[in-house]
């Protein structure tokens, strides 16, 4: 994070985005600092409220005249930001968080959310782009971004939509997209005529996206082992660094997430998951995420250690 209270996407030319904003933010919530919280939360109001609404541009680039180029939004990042607002208004409640909660978890149950959708609601990954109106596959969703540890913190603000229903739309998508002899969800998924099937114009794979899938559901306590088998057999390769990015119709590809740079932040989803799964012991490295990683690997590691001494700590206890 730079001083100014920019989280920075040290791997990909330094960017930052709502999504990195907002798992600042629920680390500094978590943490009980209140001075590196509102740095963050000051600096992703100035930067990215770009919008005519209370939701975040997706991106921000640095060292060009124009730092946000696309004014779309990420949902998983608005998510995220509510999420880490509602926390901050119960551990500050004197400060502007839960006001600030309110208006952005309205604008996602108003406006991001599919709630008539034939199979259940589906969250659309950005206002723009997404849709049966803009997409012949449409609408066109990512199962990342179903924040499922959220849900239940931003009925706390926004009680009026049925944000049970929305998670109960995305367990059922988890069981439901399955695809190839692999039987697990690629990034980004095709909902037209309520089928699930990979998108068109994506890479058909298991890659940097749905690998928060299994995160999030062992971050919100779901414990139907199931819902993790696939997962960890896919990632079942036992290199200790990186994951196997995979072809749920043709396997592994040979290309793994973190390997290039020697990060284990990966890994420690595929540690998390195959303890749940099958009670497979976690490794040492997993109780110690490194100070060296790179940005996303970290924030993986970080929340998947969370999750496992929060809901799982049969999983630490070797």
């Amino acid at each position: 994070m730079t001083r100014e209270g920019r989280v920075v996407d040290t791997a990909n030319g330094r960017i930052s985005h709502s999504e990195g904003q907002g798992y600042g933010l629920l680390f500094a919530a978590a943490a009980g600092d209140r001075p590196t919280f509102e740095r963050i939360w000051d600096w992703t109001r100035l930067a990215l409220r770009v919008r005519k609404d209370a939701l975040f541009a997706w991106r921000w680039e640095p060292d060009v005249p124009v730092p946000v180029g696309d004014p779309n939004n990420a949902t998983d990042g608005d998510i995220l930001i509510a999420w880490a607002l509602v926390e901050a208004a119960e551990r500050w409640p004197d400060g502007p968080f839960r006001h600030a909660a309110r208006r952005i978890a309205e604008e996602i149950g108003g406006r991001l959310v599919l709630w008539e959708a034939a199979g259940g609601p589906l969250i659309m990954p950005g206002l723009a782009g997404f849709g049966a109106g803009e997409r012949s596959d449409g609408p066109v969703v990512n199962l990342s971004y179903w924040v499922f540890p959220a849900f239940a913190r931003l009925a706390t603000v926004a009680p009026a939509f049925p944000w049970g229903r929305l998670e109960a739309s995305g367990l059922d998508l988890v069981r439901r997209a399955r695809f190839g002899a692999s039987r697990v969800p690629t990034d980004w998924i095709a909902m037209a005529g309520n089928r699930p099937r990979p998108a068109a114009g994506f890479p058909a794979t298991l890659s940097y996206n749905a690998v928060r899938v299994p995160l999030y559901l062992a971050m919100a306590g779901q414990d139907d082992r199931a819902l993790y088998e696939a997962f960890a057999t896919a990632w079942s390769d036992g290199d200790p660094v990186g994951l196997p990015i995979v072809d749920p119709f043709a396997g592994r590809t040979g290309e793994r997430m973190g390997e290039r740079m020697g990060e284990p932040g990966y890994a420690a989803i595929r540690a998390l998951t195959a303890c749940i799964a099958s009670g497979a012991r976690v490794p040492a490295s997993f109780a110690t995420p490194s100070p060296s990683e790179n940005y996303y690997p970290a924030v993986l590691h970080i929340l998947a250690l969370s999750a496992a001494r929060r809901t799982w700590p049969a999983c630490l206890d070797r």
